[in-house]
């Protein structure tokens, strides 16, 4: 699950960072005033945004960052003295007092550069080694012979056996092949 965090020790300032985002069209999972609540929300992310303060009831943003799945990116708003002289990994800073259109768009390059992480690890898992893709042209050079399939027949053959069966198209190759062996 993905999604938005909003964190400030007073609740009121909370709810109006919430309610500026969801007038923008931006959904928030949670509003939070202590740290301790934030690290709960975030461990039911896959990847997000904390937008906190720079001092919480409970703890420092600093110590929140460390508390943070590395999936989950940081918007700090603060006075520009309380984060420009210490670069944080993970860590946006936005200068007090906001601005709408700044809030807005520094939220959006936060969410389009996450979905770029997210599209750039499921093209890294598309990949297959020289062993895989072998173990695959098998099973279907031996469907294509076996069962007088086209090629284009046994790979889609083959990708729904994997679906089917909640496996990566080369452990269902490889099945195929133990199986049509017997």
């Amino acid at each position: 699950m993905d999604g938005i965090i909003v964190v400030f020790p007073n609740r009121d300032n909370a709810a109006n960072i919430r309610n500026l985002l969801v007038r923008g069209g931006i959904d928030v999972l949670g509003v939070c005033t202590t740290g301790a609540q934030a690290i709960r929300y975030a461990e039911m992310l896959d990847e997000g945004i904390v937008i906190c303060g720079y001092k919480l009831s409970d703890m420092m943003y600093t110590e929140l960052r460390e508390y943070l799945p590395s999936a989950v990116d940081m918007l700090l708003i603060a006075s520009g003295d309380k984060w420009s002289d210490g670069e944080i990994e993970g860590v946006v800073g936005l200068s007090m007092p906001i601005k709408l259109y700044d809030l807005m768009n520094t939220v959006a390059m936060m969410l389009r550069n996450a979905e770029d992480r997210r599209r750039k690890r499921k093209r890294a898992q598309k990949f297959r080694s020289p062993a895989q893709q072998m173990l695959i042209d098998q099973a279907k050079k031996l469907l294509m012979e076996r069962n007088h399939m086209t090629e284009g027949e046994a790979h889609r053959y083959l990708q729904k056996c994997s679906m089917d069966s909640g496996t990566n198209m080369a452990e269902t190759a490889e099945m195929v092949l133990s199986i049509m062996a017997e």
